[in-house]
């Protein structure tokens, strides 16, 4: 199509499919397979590996690497791997790496309108939903869940299999190794804590004001209060007072307590 632009330095290789407004830089590499939706934008020096799919209106800046293998150590080169999908609207920032899923059948899936910023890792299998900051170098292991609207400020770390709720924020440096509930605020590590309620994120989520007070609420009654926090969030679900953020909050500590190390996702290993 006329309107693709591709520079005569990239390499793109068989049967990778262009949507319309695409403009690869100098020196991109584009793997056997990939389609690349309506309007992205490759910067130079981009690599997108093989059966990668990617959905419009993304921008890669210069130096991100996409799709190629996981990083696992004995890996056979003969390998069979998963793929990865990305959606739309997705801003990706220089050395960026994202991993497919590491066996035949598995994904790892990028959802919309995230700003993923300069040296962020997202490893093999995740999920990452819409609307999501990652700041400056943060690290996100295999398996992880990042849900809607979750801000991670520089250099976060994050364990395997880790679900991070919704509208949830992580401080600079912080090492997460259990799960995070929806619309709190975390910073430390190993273990790091639940300090407070994400004003911000409850704002940009559009919660009400009786909402965000009742947010708020629970979270006094869940981490200001003696006793153990699985008993305390068992007895408001069963209060029936809560109202469906606050019973997000609770739901997450509960499926939380499912696995010995606080994290969910590894029930399904």
């Amino acid at each position: 199509m006329s309107d693709i632009l591709v520079h005569p330095t990239a390499v793109v290789e068989e049967n990778v499919v262009f949507g319309s407004g695409v403009c690869v830089g100098a020196n991109c590499f584009i793997g056997e397979g990939t389609k690349i939706g309506d309007n992205c934008v490759l910067d130079p020096n981009v690599v997108i590996g093989k059966d990668v799919v990617i959905g419009k209106d993304n921008h890669f800046f210069s130096n991100s690497c996409i799709g190629l293998g996981p990083q696992i150590f004995g890996m056979p080169k003969d390998k069979k791997i998963g793929k990865l999908i990305i959606g739309d609207g997705n801003t990706v920032r220089e050395t960026v790496t994202i991993h497919p899923g590491m066996h035949e059948g598995g994904i790892t899936k990028i959802g919309n309108n995230n700003f993923i910023m300069v040296g962020v890792h997202i490893g093999h299998d995740c999920e990452l939903e819409d609307q999501i900051i990652m700041s400056n170098l943060t690290q996100i292991s295999g398996h992880c869940k990042i849900e809607t609207g979750v801000w991670m400020s520089g250099m976060v770390a994050v364990h395997q299999f880790c679900t991070i709720g919704k509208w949830a924020y992580a401080s600079g440096m912080s090492g997460i190794n259990h799960d995070v509930p929806p619309y709190l605020t975390v910073s430390g590590h190993y273990p790091n804590t639940v300090r407070s309620v994400n004003k911000r994120g409850m704002a940009r989520a559009g919660l009400t004001d009786q909402e965000q007070k009742s947010v708020f609420s629970t979270f006094k009654k869940l981490y200001r209060q003696d006793g153990p926090m699985v008993e305390l969030a068992k007895e408001l679900k069963e209060s029936g007072e809560l109202d469906t953020p606050s019973m997000e909050v609770v739901d997450a500590i509960l499926r939380s307590d499912q696995h010995r190390f606080g994290r969910h996702l590894e029930i399904f290993r």
